[in-house]
C-alpha cells in the first residue's frame, strides 16, 4: 500500500513538473489602435502553448520606439539574430538572441526607405532586405550588418516598383522580387515580378502576373520557393487580383515559367497574404486576410504543380502570419492586416492541424487595445526552412 501511494505521489509530481515547464514561446510585435496616444509599440513574448498552465501570458516585453512601425520578423540561418523590417523611422533592426535580456539595436541602412522582406545566404554571409520605399533591394553582409550593394532597377523592360516580397534559390543563383503597393497609400499597385542574379546583383527579367489587360494592379505580394523542389518552384500571391501562381524553373533556358494556379474568389476570400509550408514540405499553408483563413493545400508529388485546395479553415479578419508548433500539431495564426478596416481583429488563432480544426484564440494584447503585426517562434521552437 504505501509502495503503491509513493507511485502515485511520484507520477503526481513528475506530470505537475511536466506541465509546469511545458511552454512554446513566440514574438509578438505589436502597436497601439491607430490615433491613440501616446503611441506604443513593443515585441511582446507569449507563451502560445494551449497545454501551458501560462498559455496566453506576456512573459516579457521589449519596448520600441512610438514611431518604428515594425513589420516582420526574419531570422539568419544559424538562428542567432533575429531581424526586424519597419516602416516607419529606420528600416531594419536586429536582436541578438544568443543575450538575454534580449536588446534591440538599430542598423544604419540608408537607402532604404520602408523596410519588408528579407531572405539569407546558406552560407550565413549574405542577406537582402527590399525596400519598398525606396524602390530598391539592399544586399548586406551577414556578419558585419553593413550595406555592401545597392540594387535598384529603373530600365524600361526591368524595373522594380514598390519592392516587397524576396524568394531566394541559391541553387539556381536566382532571386525574385515583387512589386506590390506605393507605401504611403497602398495605391498604384504593380503587376510584376522581377527576376534578379543573386550572386551579382544582376536584374535579368520582369514578368507580368496577371491575365487583365495592364494595369491590372494585381499587386504580387510574396515570392518564396518550396524548399528542395527539383525543378525549382515558387509560390506567388496577388494582393489584389487574388491569386496564387507558380514560377518553374526551365533549366533549357535558364528562365522561369509563370502560371496561375489557384483562385482565392472561388471560396469567396480575398487579400492572400502569406505562404508556408510544412517540414515535409507537401503541405501548403496560405493567408488571406478578408475575411480571414488559413488555406491548407496539398502539394505532395504532382499537387506541387497544381495544389489542391484540402481545408480553408477560418480565422479571423486579417489572418496573416503563421508559425507552427515543432510536432506540427498546431498553427498559430497572427490577425491583423496593417491595422486596415475589416482586416484588423487583433487575435491569434490557435488551429488544431491533426482535426484541421480552430481550437482557441490567444486575445491578450486585443484587450489590451494592442494590435499584432507578426509573429515569430523563437529559436527553440522555430522550424520555417523555407524564409
Amino acid at each position: 500500500m504505501i509502495q503503491k501511494t509513493l507511485i502515485k505521489t511520484l507520477c503526481s509530481l513528475l506530470l505537475t513538473s511536466t506541465m509546469a515547464h511545458a511552454e512554446i514561446l513566440a514574438m509578438v510585435n505589436y502597436d497601439g489602435k491607430p490615433g491613440s496616444t501616446p503611441r506604443r509599440e513593443g515585441i511582446a513574448i507569449l507563451d502560445v502553448d494551449p497545454e501551458s498552465p501560462q498559455f496566453g501570458k506576456i512573459l516579457t516585453d521589449l519596448p520600441l520606439p512610438p514611431d518604428t512601425v515594425s513589420h516582420h520578423f526574419f531570422y539568419n540561418k544559424d538562428l542567432s539574430k533575429a531581424y526586424i523590417t519597419a516602416l516607419g523611422n529606420g528600416a531594419l533592426r536586429v536582436i541578438d538572441m544568443k543575450r538575454t535580456p534580449y536588446t534591440i539595436k538599430l542598423l544604419d541602412v540608408p537607402e532604404c526607405e520602408v523596410g519588408e522582406d528579407m531572405a539569407f545566404t546558406a552560407d550565413q554571409k549574405t542577406w537582402y532586405l527590399t525596400c519598398m520605399g525606396s524602390s530598391n533591394v539592399i544586399v548586406g553582409d551577414a556578419r558585419t550588418d553593413k550595406v555592401r550593394q545597392v540594387i535598384a532597377a529603373n530600365g524600361p523592360d526591368t524595373f522594380i516598383r514598390y519592392p516587397h516580397g524576396i524568394g531566394l534559390q541559391e541553387e539556381i543563383n536566382r532571386l525574385i522580387v515583387t512589386s506590390t503597393v506605393r507605401p504611403s497609400d497602398l495605391k498604384d499597385p504593380g503587376e510584376t515580378v522581377t527576376v534578379i542574379e543573386a550572386a551579382s546583383g544582376k536584374v535579368l527579367s520582369t514578368h507580368k502576373l496577371s491575365d487583365q489587360p495592364s494595369p491590372s494592379g494585381s499587386a504580387p505580394v510574396e515570392a518564396v520557393f518550396v524548399p528542395h523542389a527539383n525543378p525549382p518552384l515558387a509560390y506567388i500571391n496577388t494582393l489584389f487580383e487574388g491569386k496564387l501562381w507558380r514560377a518553374t524553373w526551365q533549366a533549357n533556358s535558364d528562365t522561369f515559367d509563370f502560371q496561375p494556379i489557384y483562385d482565392f474568389s472561388a471560396i469567396k476570400q480575398g487579400v492572400p497574404l502569406e505562404i508556408y509550408f510544412n517540414r515535409a514540405h507537401d503541405r501548403l499553408y496560405v493567408t488571406t486576410a478578408k475575411p480571414g483563413a488559413l488555406n491548407i493545400f496539398d502539394i505532395s508529388g504532382q499537387s506541387i504543380a497544381k495544389p489542391i485546395l484540402l481545408k480553408s479553415i477560418p480565422t479571423a479578419a486579417g489572418s496573416h502570419h503563421v508559425v507552427f508548433s515543432p510536432d506540427e500539431k498546431y498553427a498559430f495564426v497572427q490577425n491583423n492586416f496593417l491595422n486596415l478596416p475589416e482586416m484588423d481583429d487583433g487575435s491569434i488563432t490557435v488551429i488544431d492541424l491533426y482535426k484541421m480544426t480552430r481550437k482557441t484564440s490567444i486575445d491578450t494584447l486585443k484587450k489590451m487595445g494592442l494590435k499584432p503585426h507578426d509573429i515569430y517562434m523563437l529559436p527553440a521552437w522555430h522550424t520555417d526552412d523555407a524564409h
